[in-house]
């Protein structure tokens, strides 16, 4: 069977986040001044081939672990649904 994973990586919350401060400040300068704050992170589909929706968690758990996210600064989670191929 096939699943898409949608994962999102985002930096952990005691991190601080320069690339999210400049992208407040670019938000202000067009007249956004509602905006209070900004974190910056990643999204990523990833294409699995798996006997089961669990055998599919396991596979992106892993992939995260392991390449997708750096689980000293980031976290992760994810999404997984069935798909026709």
């Amino acid at each position: 069977m096939n699943y898409l994973a949608k994962i999102y990586v985002t930096l952990k919350p005691t991190v601080n986040d320069p690339q999210g401060v400049t992208v407040k400040g670019g938000l202000h300068s067009l007249g956004f001044k509602s905006v209070n704050s900004v974190r910056v992170g990643k999204f990523l589909e990833v294409q699995v081939e798996a006997a089961s929706k669990e055998a599919a968690s396991a596979q992106v758990q892993e992939m995260c672990k392991k390449l997708l996210a750096n689980p000293i600064v980031e976290l992760s989670r994810f999404e997984i649904e069935e798909t026709k191929r």
